[in-house]
């Protein structure tokens, strides 16, 4: 469990997150979500929140799924694919994420996102790698 929040508290702290004021939860080993909330500020020209939105919530809720299994470095994003099902102008976005491939040279976790009502808005595959980098203080892991 503490592997679960000092990954958490990294996540919390960088600063890609400022813009989005993510929250994530890892809930076991393997499971994670994440919830951002979401108005008129992410739209695009059409009055929808942007694609990206959803991707983020999405490719962060399936790093840290996979990173839970991992203690010892940072995993990387190797592939991510995307589809998005159903456009939102405003609420919340909710990630879940689960890893249904825990292998040694790769780790594949497929996610959900919907919205706070459980309309479900897209689905996302991440395929993610070990990387040299260390999980310490350094990276904010502490």
């Amino acid at each position: 469990m503490e592997h679960f929040r000092k990954l958490e508290r990294m996540y919390h702290a960088a600063p890609c997150n400022d813009e989005t004021d993510p929250t994530l939860h890892i809930e076991r080993e393997g499971v994670a979500e994440l919830r951002i909330e979401v108005g008129e500020e992410y739209h695009h020209a059409a009055g929808g929140v942007h694609g990206s939105y959803y991707f983020k919530a999405l490719d962060d809720a399936t790093f840290f799924a996979a990173n839970s299994l991992v203690e010892d470095v940072f995993v990387l994003t190797t592939d991510f694919h995307l589809q998005l099902t159903r456009p939102v102008s405003a609420g919340e976005l909710v990630a879940r994420a689960e890893v249904v491939n825990d292998h040694p040279k790769q780790l594949i976790a497929d996610g959900v996102l919907e919205d706070g009502e459980g309309n479900q808005l897209a689905r996302g595959t991440g395929t993610f790698a070990k990387s040299g980098v260390e999980l310490d203080a350094e990276v904010g892991y502490e």
